[in-house]
């Protein structure tokens, strides 16, 4: 009579039994307590309990994942209670188990998403996941790219046509003005902005290979946000009437005040300490926040909407109107890697999406 991993053993099934527990064990890369990058437990691998699942959910066998600003964010200020804390928020694989209420997907097909806030992240060999958020796998891209795509497309998505409430096929003569145009969400904006409306795109970009990206994703302008946002807008005769600001709002908020026309409209992605809305009275202005978590947080009446809009991008990418964000595959899932891509996330450099694949 013995004990292995906390299970009793007992003669002849010991073995049987050790098998059966490793089955319910999958491998995880988390944290204990919120923090710097550089500490050295600020990821770590680890063996976690595989999920249960519920009605609605997919159990998901994760072959690939991205790494996005609010991982970092998390990781840097919302430790556990207790325990290891799995984050993650995109998520490309194969649905092992499905609930018993899940009508829009079956076992053995393949799938992206971005995940929920509220549940244990992607970054697992298995997840779970409710069905209402999650698309098919574009059959173009392999997981690794897929992976990539998810929480950028659906925050570009409902900042365009939620949050702006920009409709498809229109925007004649008027103007979008993107700040942060290289990064994940920017790069699918961009395309979103060029392909499904009319709108012509201001993106700004500062750095020689961001500004060549910028233009690769479809921008008719490219302006530099270390520069004079106003001198360069008012050089191209151009007054925005949206404007999507997706980094530094506070610093850039006079000049996007200034420049903005009567009655439009702003939506931002980021946390300003302060932000004076007031400056926006004379023109009538309308602000947003998109926050792309909002609907499965609150499991709103909508929140299949993310669902039908990851089946469009996915319908978009297989067919040649988007191209994929993924700029670089930084190898399998694990603790070493994800700090790699946690702290290139934080340098502000980043270029598009990055990715791993694979435990």
């Amino acid at each position: 009579h013995w004990k292995l991993s906390g299970i009793d053993i007992v003669g002849m099934s010991k073995w049987d039994e050790y098998s059966d527990a490793r089955d319910t064990m999958m491998k995880a890369i988390g944290f204990t307590q919120a923090g710097a990058i550089d500490a050295p437990d600020s990821l770590i691998d680890f063996e976690a309990d595989t999920p249960v699942f519920g009605a609605r959910d997919l159990l998901v066998e994760v072959r690939a994942v991205s790494v996005n600003p609010v991982d970092t964010k998390v990781r840097a200020n919302m430790g556990p209670d207790s325990g290891t804390k799995i984050i993650g928020y995109d998520a490309s694989g194969i649905i092992t188990q499905a609930g018993s209420d899940v009508e829009k997907f079956k076992v053995g097909d393949e799938v992206f998403y971005a995940g929920d806030l509220t549940r244990a992240g992607t970054n697992s060999e298995f997840h779970v996941v409710d069905e209402r958020i999650v698309g098919k796998k574009p059959k173009s891209l392999d997981f690794a790219e897929a992976a990539g795509m998810p929480l950028t497309s659906i925050t570009a998505w409902e900042l365009l046509f939620d949050s702006l409430a920009v409709r498809e096929g229109e925007g004649q003569g008027e103007s979008i003005l993107i700040i942060g145009g290289a990064g994940g969400v920017g790069s699918i904006l961009i395309q979103l902005a060029k392909k499904l409306t009319d709108l012509t795109v201001i993106a700004t970009a500062s750095r020689p290979d961001t500004v060549e990206w910028v233009k690769k994703m479809g921008a008719d302008h490219v302006i530099n946000h270390h520069e004079s946002l106003v001198d360069q807008v008012k050089a191209l005769d151009l007054a925005p009437r949206y404007v999507a600001s997706l980094t530094a709002t506070d610093q850039h908020f006079p000049a996007v005040i200034e420049l903005i026309k009567p009655r439009g409209h702003i939506a931002m992605i980021d946390d300003p300490a302060i932000l004076d809305t007031k400056l926006g009275k004379t023109k009538a202005l309308s602000f947003s926040w998109e926050f792309m978590f909002t609907r499965s947080m609150f499991g709103t009446d909508d929140i299949e909407k993310q669902h039908e809009l990851l089946n469009r991008v996915s319908e978009m990418l297989d067919n040649g109107t988007l191209i994929s964000t993924v700029t670089q595959n930084l190898g399998t899932i694990n603790a070493k890697h994800l700090k790699i891509a946690h702290e290139q996330q934080e340098s502000g450099r980043a270029i598009g999406k990055t990715v791993l694949a694979g435990f």
